[in-house]
């Protein structure tokens, strides 16, 4: 398997064949966001987007936190003290983009979350398409809790679709805590694992879906996308249309051929 790395300041990208993992490396600030990480983050999922190469992205954080949302001193404290109203909406725009990245790449992508996943981190969790934790992690949209609205980044139009509308309005309304184990009764983990394992888990998923037919998956996370919005009568012809388009790819065919042949289809991504 190829391995390649990279470093951002307090990122770290790595390449592990056709997995890309995007760690946030500041775990003396339990992975606090700078402004620059945020554009960074931004542009690496508009530079994932178009690599082929790449199937399946994994977002994590280092030193036993995920991310405990922007930095006080160098994201608030400027946006508060110096930023007039037009600086503040350039700025949460910005920080909008990087959400619509997210949902926008045809890859999925995997939180792994271990520890403090507050405010900005947990938008980064919630735009994930599957989320892996541990029992120990702490998931807190405190946005109100600093005097803002709970509407950030999204917040309003997706975690409802995860954990519904009342669950949802509970956290963006109190800005409480919500535990590992409750996370996952309540769905927004997908799993919980060992904090030494959660990663590891991730990554197995990952290589399972890397291994899939990735025309396909990436149909799949934009019709979980589009259809939130439409009909049902309309959802039924969108997909009937993506369906017709996968059924074009080589890898249906590729898998018609194994069936046939009674062998494990290889999918090639094309």
């Amino acid at each position: 398997m190829t391995t390649e790395r990279s470093t951002a300041p307090h990122l770290v990208f790595e390449r592990q064949g056709h997995i890309a993992i995007v760690t946030l490396n500041r775990p003396e600030k339990k992975n606090a966001l700078s402004s620059e990480m945020l554009v960074r983050m931004h542009d690496a999922w508009i530079e994932v987007d178009s690599n082929p190469d790449i199937r399946v992205l994994i977002v994590t954080g280092a030193g036993g936190n995920f991310c405990s949302g922007g930095d006080v001193f160098e994201i608030i404290k400027p946006l508060v003290e110096e930023t007039d109203t037009i600086g503040l909406l350039n700025f949460t725009r910005m920080t909008g983009e990087l959400v619509k990245a997210m949902r926008a790449a045809p890859q999925p992508i995997i939180a792994a979350i271990d520890g403090v996943c507050a405010g900005a981190g947990a938008i980064l969790a919630m735009a994930s398409d599957i989320r892996f934790g541990t029992a120990g992690a702490k998931i807190a949209f405190l946005f109100n809790r600093v005097g803002l609205g709970g509407c950030d980044m999204g917040a309003c139009a997706i975690l409802p679709r995860i954990i519904g509308q009342g669950r949802a309005a509970e956290l963006l309304f109190t800005g409480r805590t919500l535990g590992g184990e409750e996370a996952e009764r309540w769905g927004f983990f997908n799993r919980l694992a060992a904090p030494d394992k959660v990663l590891g888990e991730a990554a197995a998923l990952a290589t399972g879906l890397a291994n899939g037919p990735t025309f396909a998956n990436a149909m799949t996370k934009r019709a979980l996308e589009m259809e939130w919005s439409m009909p049902v009568d309309q959802a039924i012809e969108a997909e009937a249309v993506a369906q017709a388009l996968c059924m074009k790819t080589e890898d249906f065919a590729r898998a018609y051929r194994a069936f046939a042949g009674k062998q494990k289809p290889v999918f090639e991504g094309n």
